[in-house]
Parts: C-alpha cells; structure tokens; sequence
C-alpha cells in the first residue's frame, strides 16, 4: 500500500513515540526522512538515528529518541506545514520565525534541506515541510 504523505508519517510516529515515553521508533526510510531527522540530531532534538536494511530491500530507520529532562520532553512540538494537497512556499524575506527563535523551521530548497536560520544566511527561500519546537 502506498502513502501519500511519509513526512507526516514520519513527524507523527516520532510524536506519539515521545508521548508514549518510548526510548527508540522505527520508521520506514527515506532520504528527504533521513535528512530531516540528521537536521534534527543536529538541533538537540532527538539523540541519534540509524538506517538499517529492512524486508523486501527497503531501509528502515531507527529512531533513538531523547528522554525527558526533569519531566520536560526536548521535544514538544512537531507540525507539518506544506501538504500534499497545499505546498507553503515562502521567498527569503518571508522565512517563518517558530517561537520567536526558539523552534526551527525545516525547508527544502534549491540548495537542499534546511533549517529556516540557515535558509536566511543562504539567501534562498523554499518550501516550508515542517516546524519543531
């Protein structure tokens, strides 16, 4: 069976994992998903992530998620914000802020994926896929 959308896929079962209290997820893989989550091992928000060969030949991505810090999870919001049925482009001067800084936003653009305070020092605008906080 086909999805239509694996990105929000991706934000969902590592959302509900965090919520679950659970210490790993596995998801199916993907590069758009795997440098998503290299974006957000970066950021502090999860602890690590391995790809892994999977059935039928197609990776499988194992998620090590951060565990919550005097009951506080690193974690506390994950949104996808360009759909399937509705793309959000935004041009570099209109770069959405999360939180007034304190969340990212994830963008894909013609230089690759990246978080909204390096698309302002590159200059370039894009897609916006999702924002964490």
């Amino acid at each position: 069976m086909s999805m239509t959308d694996p990105i929000a896929d991706l934000l969902t079962r590592v959302r509900n994992a965090m919520r679950a209290g659970h210490s790993r997820v596995e998801v199916p893989g993907g590069r758009m998903k795997d440098e998503i989550l290299g974006i957000l091992r970066a950021q502090g928000f999860i602890r690590s992530y391995e790809s892994k060969p999977g059935l039928g030949g197609q990776a499988r991505l194992v998620i090590d998620l951060k565990p919550p810090v005097k009951g506080r999870s690193p974690l506390n919001g994950l949104k996808r914000v360009s759909k399937p049925g509705r793309r959000i482009y935004v041009g570099k001067e209109s770069i959405p802020k999360v939180l007034n800084g304190m969340g990212i936003a994830i963008l894909t653009t013609p230089k690759g994926i990246l978080t909204d305070e390096e698309a302002r020092q590159q200059g370039v605008g894009g897609e916006v896929i999702c924002e964490v906080w």
